[in-house]
């Protein structure tokens, strides 16, 4: 009975996006029935919320499928991230035409390592599964390596001397600025898809930054809104002026992405905030607007310290480029805040730790992030 809590437990992992981990010792695991959670915990003893636990007071098959996840966990920081990867992870769907009918036809032998291959029996085409670094010519490492460090602070000529010192890989400017373009659109997809718990109560503000023009250097205004409590960045929008449209178009993104209205909005003074969080009349009744929030009140900090660390980056980068593609870096910009970047105000967590979704698991974030935001828009 054991063995088979075991197996049922390997069926939860092989499953993608089933376990959250939300702090050290507590972990949300997805029913199968896929009818609520369990929360299983490890402290003295493992404990588990599944009746199969708590009435017959053994390890159940979502106590396995976490001892496992974090094995899997431990492992990828020992070894290589991309085989162990492969271990658990397997194409559901043909690419070509979805069909579930799929033969594992071996291994295919690339530059960039090995990697299953399937043939799909209703169309009989083979193919290898797509984890975001399909045809790229440089290995994900040397790829998800250029993006931590631009979005740590360093400009292109730095990461490309970076590369060049430590790793003999010579990459120029223009192909680390197009894996920003690229990951950055992937990820701003994914991170449209996440749902974070959050407290109800969104800080907003807006701050200036340039933006390459025809005409030279234009000032555009970037909207953002955090949730007071997990950090966690719910929209970003960059627009030309600060009427009511922006940010009316900023609350509409933070409300897909939280899933829900906030309880209390807090804004400084700016006019075109009044209302604009409203999308129906009883909101403006509901919700509780919080404006003319000075600086010294202290109670806009929060929003104030992440201006802070975007105008960091935009001084090492003089400028965003163009509206369109800085829309894109601010994009893996808010990957970078919401799911690689440590917060000392939240003991070491991320935002999404602190928000419930869970962060990625092994030593390299970057690699198992856009191999989720990949499998996420493949779906």
């Amino acid at each position: 009975m054991e063995n088979s809590r075991k197996i049922r437990g390997f069926a939860i992992l092989a499953q993608a996006n089933t376990i959250r981990q939300v702090s050290a010792n507590t972990f949300k695991v997805k029913s199968q029935s896929g009818n609520g959670e369990y929360v299983v915990t490890n402290g003295r003893e493992w404990d588990c919320t599944c009746p199969d636990h708590i009435n017959r007071l053994v390890e159940c098959k979502h106590i396995w499928s976490v001892k496992q996840y974090l094995h899997v966990k431990e492992r990828r920081d020992k070894e290589d991230t991309f085989q162990i990867y492969r271990e658990i992870v397997e194409s559901d769907s043909c690419k070509y035409c979805g069909s579930t009918r799929l033969v594992k036809r071996g291994i295919r032998k690339t530059k960039l390592g090995e990697k299953h291959q399937y043939e799909c029996k209703k169309c009989r085409r083979w193919f290898v599964v797509d984890d975001g670094f399909s045809g790229m010519r440089y290995d994900a490492k040397i790829i998800t390596l250029a993006l931590d460090l631009y979005f740590k602070g360093l400009s292109l000529r730095k990461i490309t001397s970076e590369l060049r010192h430590f790793f003999n890989v010579r990459v120029s400017q223009v192909s680390i600025y197009k894996w920003l373009m690229k990951y950055g659109s992937i990820l701003g997809e994914y991170l449209n898809t996440l749902k974070p718990e959050t407290c109800g109560v969104w800080n907003v503000d807006d701050m200036t930054v340039k933006c390459s023009h025809a005409e030279g250097e234009k000032w555009h205004w970037l909207f953002n809104i955090i949730d007071n409590q997990s950090r966690f960045l719910l929209a970003s929008n960059l627009s030309k002026g600060r009427k009511f449209e922006d940010a009316q178009e900023t609350f509409a993104t933070a409300k897909a992405v939280a899933k829900k209205n906030p309880r209390i909005v807090i804004t400084d003074g700016l006019t075109s905030y009044v209302g604009a969080y409203a999308t129906r009349p009883s909101d403006l009744k509901e919700i509780v607007h919080i404006g003319n929030v000075s600086l010294k009140s202290g109670m806009n900090l929060r929003i104030e310290r992440l201006h802070g660390s975007v105008r960091e980056r935009e001084k090492v980068m003089r400028s965003l480029k163009k509206a369109e593609t800085a829309r894109r870096i601010l994009n893996g910009y808010r990957a970078y805040y919401n799911l690689i970047r440590e917060h000392q105000a939240l003991e070491g967590k991320t935002p999404a730790e602190a928000s419930g979704i869970g962060t990625p698991i092994g030593s390299n974030k970057w690699l198992e992030l856009i191999r989720k935001a990949q499998q996420k828009r493949e779906i």
